[in-house]
């Protein structure tokens, strides 16, 4: 018995009876699929022992999607128990889906319904491609699942286009002006207006704020650490801005460990801030302000912001607390004028090596002072 990748996908392929059979798991080529790849082939080969074929003669258990989207949010708890944020991705993803499905069965589910769900988020929700691309994902994990337990032939998912990560990509920077409205109406709910400040001041992610301890900050050398990053790179110490260094002062006075202290759970940090952020939106779309963007762009600001200004991708990278560069580089916009010059400057630098190495000696020129572009710019 044995795996082998195509198409991306893993397909098991065995002998039983002097037979070969082949099929496809619908699981992603990935190392984490290949355990559950393995438990599909065994499926198939109990199935063949048990007298019944395989494919779309296996008997299918119609159970309607509500239950088993309850039962499969179940098993993925445990699954990602050690990774608490993916299983809330799925599980928030996958949310619409139990409202729109509801009570149909799993195997009634097909490329035509995907895509008329599609067409319902988009005109009754508003979503951008990034929150489809999500939608998607987690259905196709639980398709994945409902296939592993006979209520469905196959993952509809392969057959229905998914929102690449170019055109799914979604980075709002905000203005000045827009900075400046926001937070003036934010006045009005404190943990939002603070939890954004430090967001768009040190750039951490909206989880990494709000579960911030006293512990953490230590104002004498001004440094926040964030250690209860999701990743190694994702552990680390930011040095305060100004203005970060005001907020936690004003913040570290009271009894809670927290920074951001739950007022509903006492003991506990506050959650998410999307709600106090929908409902500040809310309140400016009455007065006819359209407010087109989510808390975590003040991330993105805070990263365009400082690639704007020099700083270099791998120091871009250390400060997001990512692992590598290739997520940083979206965030870099070198304009025409830092492409001339630095352009210049290495036109200087080649022209300086051959007269050295024809032995004539460099001309005299002034220092490079600070207002020079740099190569990282």
């Amino acid at each position: 018995m044995s795996l082998r990748m195509r198409g991306g996908n893993w397909h098991y392929r065995f002998k039983f009876k002097g037979r070969e059979y082949t099929g496809n798991t619908d699981l992603a080529a990935t190392p984490q699929n290949k355990r559950e790849a393995l438990q599909i082939k065994v499926a198939a080969l109990k199935t063949l022992k048990s007298g019944r074929p395989l494919a779309k003669s296996i008997d299918i258990d119609v159970v309607c999607f509500q239950e088993a989207a309850e039962k499969f949010l179940a098993s993925a708890a445990i699954t990602y128990r050690s990774h608490p944020n993916s299983y809330k991705r799925i599980k928030t993803s996958l949310a619409s889906a139990r409202v729109y499905f509801r009570k149909v069965p799993v195997n009634a589910i097909d490329a035509g319904k995907l895509e008329a769900y599609k067409t319902w988020r988009v005109n009754e929700h508003g979503v951008r491609d990034i929150t489809i691309r999500h939608d998607l994902h987690a259905l196709s994990k639980f398709f994945q699942y409902a296939i592993r337990h006979h209520w469905t032939f196959a993952n509809p998912i392969a057959e229905i286009e998914i929102p690449s990560d170019a055109d799914a990509e979604r980075i709002h920077v905000l203005t000045d002006l827009e900075e400046a409205e926001y937070f003036r109406r934010a006045a009005s709910f404190p943990d939002l207006h603070d939890v954004g400040r430090l967001m768009i001041n040190q750039g951490m992610r909206p989880e990494e704020v709000t579960t911030l301890a006293k512990k953490d900050i230590n104002l004498e050398a001004g440094k926040v650490h964030i250690s209860r990053g999701k990743s190694r790179a994702a552990k680390r110490f930011l040095d305060m801005t100004t203005e970060s260094r005001r907020i936690l002062e004003l913040r570290l006075t009271g009894p809670s460990p927290w920074i951001f202290p739950s007022s509903r759970k006492p003991g506990s940090h506050i959650g998410r801030i999307n709600s106090a952020h929908d409902r500040l939106v809310a309140s400016a779309r009455k007065e006819g302000v359209v407010i087109d963007f989510v808390p975590y762009d003040f991330r993105h600001t805070f990263a365009t912001r400082i690639a704007e200004n020099g700083v270099d991708l791998p120091t871009l990278a250390a400060l997001l607390g990512h692992d590598g560069i290739r997520c940083v580089q979206k965030y870099v916009h070198p304009t025409a004028g830092h492409k001339k010059e630095a352009m210049k400057i290495f036109d200087r630098a080649i022209q300086t090596r051959k007269r050295q190495e024809m032995g004539a000696p460099a001309p005299f020129r002034p220092e490079v002072g600070h207002d020079t572009p740099s190569l990282a710019q």
